[in-house]
């Protein structure tokens, strides 16, 4: 998901942009999605300053891994363009994207439930799919981005299972991403208090 923050205005939006991964609840005609970031999120900020973003359906694994540890360089690791009817940034690397407004936002509890309507689409490329190396990739994100509730130590034990995978059937791009994870993880704040 791509969000651009409103201020400051004379910033141009690839300077203001967050890149983050989501898993949304959609309808089947893909006409509407139910997002639930954090309040502490800058997705969740964005989106209750702006009410608009845009959606991507990506396999791109290192982009995954990197939108997980927010370690994207926007521009340089995921190239983009303008949205043609939110004031957002399309990732010109997804598969398919769709641009969002937001109908209904509930932030009473610390886990948000943001209602948005598509209000245009469109496809980039055909999307290849998670192959074994890539879907350890994407499980590995995922366990990266919960490092502050686990800690280090059980975060590190399943990227031992999932290294496996991706060294028996990834690609120098699925490597690099299990690299940069490994190192967010050693290097997190949880890494040195013992947790």
């Amino acid at each position: 998901m791509t969000t651009v923050s409103p201020l400051p205005a004379d910033v141009p939006m690839h300077q203001r942009v967050n890149v983050a991964p989501m898993g949304p609840i959609v309808d089947a005609s893909m006409t509407q999605l139910l997002l639930r970031p954090f309040t502490s999120s800058t997705t969740y900020q964005n989106l209750k300053a702006t009410g608009e973003g845009v959606f991507h359906v990506t396999d791109d694994a290192l982009l995954i891994a990197q939108a997980a540890i927010g370690s994207i360089e926007p521009m340089a690791d995921a190239p983009m363009r303008p949205a043609d009817h939110v004031q957002g940034l399309v990732l010109t690397g997804a598969c398919r994207y769709y641009e969002v407004k937001v109908v209904e936002l509930d932030d009473r509890e610390a886990r948000t439930r943001i209602r948005a309507r598509v209000v245009s689409s469109g496809r980039l490329r055909d999307f290849f799919g998670f192959n074994r190396a890539r879907h350890a990739v994407l499980e590995a994100a995922i366990a990266a981005t919960r490092v502050h509730l686990t800690g280090p130590g059980s975060v590190l034990v399943e990227f031992e299972r999932l290294q496996v995978v991706v060294d028996k059937t990834g690609s120098d791009v699925e490597q690099d991403a299990m690299r940069q994870l490994w190192a967010y993880v050693r290097q997190s704040k949880c890494a040195g208090s013992g947790q």
